[in-house]
């Protein structure tokens, strides 16, 4: 969220201030899509660290690579939904706490 008087700034500067699924033209769904994926992203990322896992630790629990974990925590688009969920289950976290992830988010 931007800040409200930098916003009204740029917009009298003559910008036209908006956010990224305006800019790239998503509908509603792929909008949540987007959203649904940076929260995995992030609910991994922070289960992992909270672990005091390594990247390579938990590639090497679901099967994957370090350099996958790195872009999946990132939220890369070409990381599947599956290989999201995958390291998610991965870290020992359950259907309970997936929901609560997204809730929370």
């Amino acid at each position: 969220m931007m800040d409200p008087a930098k916003r009204a700034r740029l917009e009298s500067a003559g910008w036209r201030v908006g956010d990224a699924s305006e800019f790239l033209g998503l509908d509603a769904a792929e909008t949540e899509l987007v959203a649904l994926r940076l929260d995995l992203a992030r609910g991994v990322r922070v289960e992992r660290q909270r672990q005091g896992l390594s990247q390579a630790a938990l590639a090497k629990r679901i099967a994957s690579s370090q350099s996958r974990v790195a872009k999946l925590e990132a939220g890369d688009p070409s990381i599947s939904f599956e290989l999201l969920l995958r390291a998610y289950f991965g870290l020992g976290l359950g259907r309970d706490a997936l929901a609560r992830t997204l809730r929370l988010a």
